[in-house]
């Protein structure tokens, strides 16, 4: 197989050929072109030259299976990305830790992903205990904060006197506290 007959066809063109027939060659057309990439990237976490070989050979073998269950959009991001995580994998079942220095935006990565999960925890933490407020608090809390209603536009909308709606609304975000940090302590 020359792969120099392919070049003119585009990265998506050959996914869009595989899919369509299922045919492996034009995965390994796609994937012949960015050996050097992976072996780059494989050096670049592994530091070792028969390792990184090793894991584009393993990489590559992902990438087939993984392509045969679902469909990829921008294959040169996507397989850079399973080629970090190959690497990663290796470093860290051989407990091998990364200096700090020399990799400071693989740990701003894993410190934006926690946090990321933190934030996606701590919403539906809020979203569950909104549902144990009573029934004027939930709809003061819910109209204030999450639609940005006014207080004239509650008042309004609920019937509920002015103070109502500020008491509602002050004793409900107390209340929310309360029951989000209990929740917290115990997950």
């Amino acid at each position: 197989m020359n792969s120099q007959q392919y070049k003119h066809i585009s990265d998506s063109e050959l996914l869009e050929k595989f899919y369509s027939d299922g045919n492996n060659q034009w995965l390994g057309i796609l994937l012949q072109r960015y050996t050097l990439l992976l072996l780059g990237t494989c050096m670049k976490y592994l530091k070792n030259e028969e390792a990184a070989k090793d894991a584009v050979q393993q990489i590559f073998l992902k990438a087939i299976i993984e392509l045969q269950k679902y469909k990829v959009d921008y294959f040169k991001s996507w397989l850079y990305m399973v080629a970090k995580n190959y690497c990663l994998m290796q470093l860290r079942d051989k407990n091998i830790f990364i200096p700090v220095e020399n990799n400071k935006t693989l740990i701003q990565e894993e410190i934006d992903i926690i946090e990321i999960k933190e934030k996606e925890k701590t919403i539906s933490l809020i979203e569950a205990s909104i549902e144990e407020l009573n029934k004027e608090q939930k709809t003061c809390v819910t109209l204030f904060y999450l639609e940005k209603r006014s207080y004239i536009e509650i008042v309004e909308q609920t019937g509920y006197t002015l103070l109502q709606v500020k008491s509602h609304i002050q004793n409900g975000r107390r209340n929310l506290k309360i029951l989000v940090d209990k929740k917290m302590k115990n997950n």
